[in-house]
């Protein structure tokens, strides 16, 4: 039972301070390119992309905000499961970047879906 809060709490804090530094990154971003809008960000490019969504109507700080919160889930995640993961290393690794892109391109999936619910797909399409 210990092993369990230990792992709980190692993975609240981690989420905590890569979702703050991942946040930070993204206000930063937005403000140095409001001439070439929001598109230097690679997770606005992927959603706005694939799900072919209208930037018109995208609202670039609570989009911000959610894709930290799904990068910060998903680091934290990969970091707290391939630690007590008792293997060598390079199987840490390997099952590490799998486990990586497979979350990255199922939760990316999955809100990129919400917002297509939320009306921000293009009208021609």
């Amino acid at each position: 039972m210990n092993k369990i809060v230990l792992n709980i709490t190692f993975f609240l804090i981690l989420w905590l301070i890569v979702f703050i530094l991942d946040y930070l990154f993204v206000l930063r971003r937005k403000t140095k390119s409001k001439k070439k809008s929001n598109r230097e960000i690679m997770e606005f490019n992927y959603l706005i992309g694939k799900f072919h969504l209208d930037e018109k109507k995208v609202l670039f700080k609570p989009l911000g905000l959610w894709c930290a919160l799904i990068n910060g889930f998903i680091i934290s995640f990969v970091v707290t499961i391939i630690t007590n993961i008792k293997l060598s290393f390079m199987w840490q690794i390997l099952i590490g970047f799998a486990l990586l892109f497979l979350l990255i391109y199922s939760i990316y999936e999955i809100y990129g879906r919400h917002l297509i619910r939320k009306g921000w797909k293009k009208k021609d399409e």
